[in-house]
């Protein structure tokens, strides 16, 4: 990738969100490290000026929490995981809010659970709230609200909170700051010959084998969550930008085009908002089994699914739910809002359009998923 490619992953990008994780927010278990979000509130204030919207996706709460505590270790159950957060996070945000306000900047705080992009309605409130909080140029600082998440909910790590995010806001790029440089084709730490990657092309199946997925020999820990990250930002067009947040102005350098990092670019262009929400539904109520030539007809054909293309359904949804598509290998395919509850779609399946009125004694619609409701994946 030329250095112009490079500027075109964050030079050129109007709106960027930024991540930073627990190693680079604590100072190793001592509480918030000031001098650190101090730093990453002069770079992200010097983007500002120059024209950019930022968010600011951190983790920390429950590190510091421990630490005004007096915890030494961390807790294990859930409740006491919670109250930490509780208690760290009013010492994140005030960190915040002190560092950043020496830049004659305003701060927000913005708590996400699942649940919250999960609902249509909650989804677009959390999106005007976030593209109003940029119209005003206040920065956004964005955590899962861990004080009442459950794991049945929560997103699982804040690599996957940001790029929900970039999607949600329609970003141009991602910045995943993390304690390593980037990727690599193996684990360095166990191969002397693993290879830097300095550029890719987001969702490359390879990176996720390199990193730890499917097939792979080499598992090189948070990475992967990192690619997958990557991946899903791509679907709404962003780009990703994996590099050390210990670097020195590592977001200033970023912006002039210096090549840091693995970039990871998108080949995709921006999709409709509606597109981007089915698309990153992350918690699926269900799943229909299509056939071969109903997975053609959705891939292919640009069709809507119909009743008679499926071979399966399973778990428990009602209609308007999202659901995913996948073919009889599992592989998923689509995702799309349902017309029919599962008990619905079990009987009619296999059938054809016509016989639906007869076989429940009314027709809601004459597709399972229409066109317009399902994404491609």
């Amino acid at each position: 990738m030329t250095a112009q490619e490079h500027k075109s992953l964050v030079q050129d990008a109007k709106i960027i969100v930024v991540k930073v994780g627990s190693s680079l927010v604590t100072d190793g278990g001592n509480g918030l490290d000031r001098a650190a979000i101090a730093a990453w509130a002069k770079q992200i204030s010097t983007l500002v000026q120059q024209g950019k919207q930022m968010v600011l996706v951190s983790s920390g709460a429950v590190a510091e929490g421990m630490q005004r505590l007096g915890w030494k270790k961390r807790p294990k159950a859930v409740n006491e995981l919670q109250a930490a957060a509780a208690v760290g996070q009013m010492g994140l945000v005030q960190m915040y809010e002190s560092c950043f306000s020496q830049h004659q900047l305003h701060t927000a705080q913005v708590l996400l659970t699942h649940d919250d992009l999960a609902d249509r309605k909650r989804y677009l409130n959390a999106r005007s709230t976030l593209r109003t909080l940029l119209d005003m140029k206040v920065i956004p600082i964005i955590n899962e609200n861990d004080t009442v998440v459950t794991d049945e909910i929560r997103f699982g790590d804040n690599d996957t909170l940001g790029s929900l995010v970039a999607n949600l806001i329609e970003a141009d790029t991602l910045v995943i700051l993390t304690d390593q440089q980037g990727l690599y084709s193996a684990d360095p730490r166990k191969d002397a010959n693993a290879a830097f990657i300095n550029h890719a092309v987001a969702g490359d199946v390879a990176l996720e084998q390199m990193a730890g997925g499917a097939g792979s020999v080499v598992g090189t820990g948070g990475m992967l969550t990192k690619i997958l990250a990557a991946k899903r930002a791509a679907r709404s067009g962003a780009h990703t930008v994996i590099a050390s947040g210990r670097e020195r102005d590592v977001l200033i350098r970023l912006s002039v085009g210096e090549a840091i990092g693995t970039h990871l670019k998108t080949t995709q262009m921006k999709t409709a908002a509606r597109k981007q929400w089915l698309a990153d539904h992350l918690r699926l109520t269900g799943k229909l089994v299509l056939d071969a030539g109903a997975v053609q007809a959705l891939m292919s054909e640009g069709k809507s699914l119909l009743p008679i293309g499926v071979v399966n359904v399973e778990g428990y949804f009602e209609r308007g739910d999202v659901v995913a598509c996948v073919d009889e290998t599992d592989r998923e395919i689509a995702r799309g809002l349902v017309n029919y509850s599962a008990s619905e779609a079990a009987r009619i399946m296999r059938k054809s359009s016509q016989e639906i009125a007869e076989i429940l004694g009314y027709v809601d619609e004459s597709e399972l998923i229409h066109r317009d409701n399902l994404v491609l994946l």
